[in-house]
């Protein structure tokens, strides 16, 4: 069982000016893979208030994965990554990487996106877009690796008999 956060991180939405459908929209493919949504919180694109929450819920021991959605783009109250970067002891850049390029199947403004990726104690952190649909696809994108990430990260003794390769199987 993968537990997870999920952050929204949007002015609007955090003063109630409009709704978020980002965080149900993760919510829900979070739940359709049958893992717990432990901790949701809405924040303002605000740096400090963002870096903090996000090294309290790693720093608690009770979550897998953290998907943060929004504050990823140019605007210059677009703070997440900064925020994502404060707090992770090690990137993993990877994961960024394949959203960045299955996006760009889809949009060419996916070579906009400062989305990062990173690990804290045991805990990993994924930037992803604030549109409930680009969150979900670019979720999508990484889902599949996402149980080994976390079994990597508990030390689970079985997690190296799944390095092969669906193709070599």
């Amino acid at each position: 069982m993968i537990r997870v956060g999920i952050l929204t991180v949007s002015d609007r939405s955090a003063r109630g000016e409009r709704l978020d459908a980002s965080g149900p929209a993760l919510e829900a493919v979070v739940l359709q893979q049958g893992w717990q949504v432990l901790f949701k919180a809405v924040l303002p694109d605000d740096l400090l208030a963002v870096r903090d929450l996000l090294a309290d819920w790693a720093d608690s021991d009770e979550l897998d994965l953290i998907l943060t959605t929004g504050g990823t783009g140019f605007a210059p109250r677009d703070v997440t990554p900064e925020a994502t970067n404060a707090v992770i002891q090690r990137p993993a850049p990877g994961l960024p990487e394949a959203m960045r390029q299955a996006s760009l199947r889809v949009t060419p403004h996916a070579m906009l996106s400062r989305a990062a990726a990173g690990i804290r104690g045991r805990t990993l952190i994924v930037n992803l877009p604030g549109s409930p649909q680009g969150a979900v696809e670019n979720l999508n994108t990484i889902l599949l690796v996402l149980p080994h990430a976390v079994q990597l990260l508990r030390s689970d003794p079985g997690a190296e008999a799944s390095h092969r390769s669906s193709a070599a199987q």
